[in-house]
């Protein structure tokens, strides 16, 4: 890229996110170094990663990105690539990080920072019942009517989690619950590693007018762990996988009522052409669990199962202000996503009425990019350790992230550019 570096300022990058209008500010740095600070809105796709992952995560060629680094050196090589590989608006945040601070921005830590930072806004705002790890075990040593499901991915249930607990993920919550709990006076209790999901789980079990009593687990198996507790390793219980009718009309009926409230739009699956406008980006997610997925699916619809694209939104949809249309075959998972989406600020429209047989495609979904890439010739990512992740955390680390989450929804009060509202 010759001449002079085209720069836009950090007053006029928080101005695009509180008017919502479509802006991708990218850190190229590793994920270990973003992780220590960076701007809320901003999402990880460190420069090594750019030829591989700009296609699916910016598909819109004329897109406002905007990228620091730890240096304009960095700053500058990203923009390269992503001129090479057609962007056509691609610009340097004036003075990095260090002018986004001095023009009164705040700096997050950690990763997948809004949804984390929402989820502390929500318990806040809804008061969501919580028990502690010492509460529960005792509900569980006294055989009380009691389930506890983690909400995690199956993969992360299988490390390490809560004895007699069943594995059924954030996004799978509302349309399978019935089936784990089919008594209404059971009391169900939703666990996570930390606390995002045990709180937009619960959270979405009363939104949804489930009957049982409904508490998150206070800090997950963080708050486990800490409590001196002992924590099950490969467990592999999993909620039924066959749905009643009957169980999916009141699943649906409660997901239509909260997800309307949040101001998600329902349109026809012949209408997604429309939806799809000119200048403007447009994510297709299909938020049924990946086997469904693998299975089979619409073209031009990539996978991300509810509960992680509520959890990990930065990552699926780094373009802030961009469309998010959603489709499940039950009328529950992507209804119960979008609800949570548009409460985060999202354009969110879910396709209603889509029957089985639409999803035919098996094969993988192909990579929009100038070029092949082989992966295994890039240098090695340098990930961040989550301090929730795997079974051997130092209690002093696990207590720092707990701390850190609690003080989420201050940061947010000085940021003012996150554009949530909890209903």
């Amino acid at each position: 890229m010759s001449g002079k570096i085209r720069e836009v300022s950090s007053e006029q990058v928080r101005e695009r996110l509180c008017r919502q209008d479509e802006i991708a500010l990218l850190d190229v740095r590793e994920e270990e170094v973003f992780a220590k600070a960076h701007p809320l809105w901003a999402a990880n796709l460190p420069a090594s990663r750019i030829a591989l992952q700009a296609g699916r995560r910016v598909p819109r060629r004329d897109t406002l990105i905007v990228v620091y680094g730890d240096d304009s050196a960095l700053a500058q090589a990203a923009m390269e690539v992503f001129g090479s590989l057609g962007y056509t608006d691609v610009r340097q945040l004036a003075g990095g990080l260090d002018g986004w601070v001095a023009s009164g921005g705040e700096l997050f830590q950690d990763v997948n920072v809004p949804s984390k930072a929402f989820g502390e806004l929500v318990e806040s705002v809804k008061h969501t019942p919580s028990l502690s790890a010492v509460e529960v075990q005792a509900l569980i040593d006294s055989e009380q009517d009691v389930v506890v499901v983690d909400a995690r991915r199956y993969d992360e249930f299988k490390t390490m989690s809560i004895p007699t607990a069943t594995s059924v993920p954030g996004g799978e919550l509302v349309l399978r619950i019935r089936e784990v709990a089919p008594d209404p006076a059971t009391k169900i209790v939703v666990n996570c590693a930390g606390r995002t999901r045990s709180i937009i789980g619960a959270q979405s079990l009363i939104n949804a007018s489930v009957p049982n009593p409904v508490a998150a687990l206070r800090n997950g198996t963080i708050g486990w762990a800490l409590a001196g507790l002992r924590l099950d390793r490969g467990a592999s219980a999993q909620a039924p996988g066959y749905v009643g009718p009957d169980v999916v009309v009141r699943a649906q009926k409660g997901a239509r009522t909260i997800a309307t409230r949040a101001g998600v739009r329902f349109a026809p699956f012949d209408t997604l052409q429309a939806l799809r406008l000119p200048g403007r980006t447009t994510y297709l997610f299909d938020v049924r669990s990946p086997e469904e997925f693998e299975a089979g699916h619409i073209p031009g619809f990539r996978n991300a199962p509810g509960g992680q694209l509520v959890q990990e939104t930065d990552h699926h949809a780094p373009v802030r202000g961009a469309r998010v249309v959603l489709v499940d075959d039950d009328g529950v998972r992507a209804t119960m996503t979008g609800s949570w989406l548009a409460q985060m600020g999202w354009d969110v429209w879910v396709l209603e009425g889509v029957a089985s047989p639409l999803f035919t495609d098996s094969g993988p979904v192909i990579e929009e990019l100038a070029y092949q890439i082989d992966e295994s010739t890039l240098p090695p990512l340098r990930r961040y350790r989550r301090p929730y992740e795997g079974a051997d955390n130092a209690q002093e680390a696990m207590q720092a992230y707990l701390e850190w989450e609690y003080g989420l929804v201050a940061q947010l009060d000085k940021d003012g550019t996150h554009n949530f509202h909890v209903v």
